[in-house]
């Protein structure tokens, strides 16, 4: 069916016309592409979402991270306490807030980061997949995600 054609309302159902489902199958896809170079080191996906967040921000509270990282803190607690068993962070309380818990960086975090440095262009190369295309489509996703939380936060 082409663009200029006039759609029914049936139409918007079809799964060629879905946004949501593209976008699901993009990150499953890509999160497998990562998983493959992350494995190595030991690494799930969502670990590695919380180690750049800390490479660029840390130190950092648990809830600016699940903030960030759109993660829960029942899924994000288990996930800093295996980064901190395999010695890539450290928790501890804030001293003027106990309710407030800061992860930082140990040594060997920070090493860890030259070991990831180049995953991001590799996997980029693996998919042939255009750095400028890459770029662009992450400004169109972030605008997305924003205008979804603006949804979601009318709604509520």
């Amino acid at each position: 069916m082409s663009d200029k054609e006039s759609l029914t309302p049936e139409d918007y159902l079809l799964l060629d016309y879905q946004l949501c489902f593209p976008l699901y199958a993009a990150s499953r896809l890509m999160t497998k592409l990562y998983q493959r170079e992350l494995e190595p080191l030991g690494l799930t996906y969502p670990q590695y979402i919380v180690l750049l967040i800390l490479w660029e921000h840390a130190p950092c509270s648990v809830s600016a991270i699940g903030d960030r990282a759109e993660l829960a803190s029942n899924t994000l607690t288990p996930l800093l306490k295996r980064l901190e068993s395999m010695g890539y962070v450290k928790r501890h309380r804030d001293e003027k807030d106990e309710r407030v818990v800061n992860v930082l960086l140990t040594k060997d975090g920070k090493a860890l980061k030259k070991k990831c440095v180049d995953i991001p262009k590799r996997l980029m190369a693996r998919a042939q997949f255009p750095l400028e295309q890459g770029i662009a489509l992450k400004k169109q996703l972030d605008l997305l995600i924003q205008q979804l939380h603006r949804a979601i936060d009318r709604d509520n």
